[in-house]
Formats: C-alpha cells, sequence, structure tokens
C-alpha cells in the first residue's frame, strides 16, 4: 500500500502558524516531486507552493513571505509552515506528490493525500 497522508491542519486565530505534514508511507524509494494545494468549500482547488527533487520552490503569489514549503527525505515528509495566517487561508489542505518505487522500474506515481483541514477565525 502506497499512501500520502496529511496532518497538523486545526484552528487557529488571525495572525497564527501552523505545520503541516505530508508523510508517504509504503514500499516507495523516495518522495520525488511533491506540492501543497488547497480547496475551500464551494471553490477550485488552487496551488500553494510546489518543491521539486533538487528542493527548487516556488509559490503562489498570495502565498508568498507567509508559507514555506520543505522537505525531508529521510523521513519521506513534506512540510508546509504556514506563519501570518488569515481568515482566507481557511481550507482543506492536499499533498500531492510523484513518488518512486524499484517495484515501478524507472516510472513514478503520483498520489493525493486526503487533506488536513485549516480553519482561521477570531
Amino acid at each position: 500500500q502506497v499512501q500520502l497522508v496529511e496532518s497538523g491542519g486545526g484552528s487557529v486565530q488571525p495572525g497564527g502558524s501552523l505545520r503541516l505534514s505530508c508523510v508517504a508511507s509504503g514500499d516507495i524509494f523516495s518522495i520525488y516531486t511533491a506540492s501543497w494545494h488547497r480547496q475551500a468549500p464551494g471553490e477550485q482547488r488552487e496551488l500553494v507552493a510546489h518543491i521539486n527533487s533538487a528542493g527548487k520552490i516556488n509559490y503562489a503569489d498570495s502565498m508568498k513571505g507567509r508559507f514555506t514549503i520543505s522537505r525531508d527525505n529521510a523521513k519521506n515528509t513534506v512540510y508546509l509552515q504556514l506563519n501570518s495566517l488569515k481568515p482566507e487561508d481557511t481550507a482543506v489542505y492536499y499533498c500531492y506528490a510523484e513518488l518512486s518505487s524499484a517495484n515501478w522500474g524507472i516510472r513514478r506515481r503520483s498520489y493525493w493525500g486526503r487533506g488536513t483541514q485549516v480553519t482561521v477565525s477570531s
């Protein structure tokens, strides 16, 4: 079984912080590339941040300066640090990752996590 599992969401006041984690598990070798996305109910899913295999990072404009994506390859984990949170950041945050496995040869496979809720309110 191969899974991505997000955690770390919760309810915070405006200006607060959270650190989200995305852990890949199963018979995999590594996370190749990964990204965080978010989706509020009734709204489209949007890209938050992306990190490639070399650690190069891209952010959506509205998240620059407040959010930080990082990875720990030894732990098969990707993080999203959320700072200076605003009510409009309220959403389910999803992890998406390309994974590699010896069982798949050279081909990588992509998986979505099931999301973790972030709620920002007074």
